[in-house]
């Protein structure tokens, strides 16, 4: 329990210590590094794994239907004396 209050602590300062010695906003820090040429791609890359994500999904459903149906057919010939 000590090890939680103190992770607690710990993070609770420094998220105040962070705050308060920021060099500049955040505005400004995106700003400047939009002038660097560096584009935070954070929109373009959540799209990116939401796009993965559904894909895989998909895929699993896919392949979930297709056992299903397999072992379905499996059951009843097995059942019925077929195999």
């Amino acid at each position: 329990m000590k090890f939680l209050w103190g992770l607690v602590l710990g993070l609770g300062l420094g998220f105040i210590l962070g705050l308060l010695f920021a060099p500049q906003s955040g505005e400004a820090t995106r700003e400047l590094l939009s002038e660097r040429g560096i584009q935070l791609r954070s929109g373009a890359l959540n799209d990116e794994l939401r796009a993965r994500a559904q894909e895989a999904l998909s895929q699993g459903r896919d392949l979930y239907s297709r056992t299903k149906d397999e072992l379905t057919t499996r059951y009843h010939q097995a059942r019925s004396g077929e195999l």
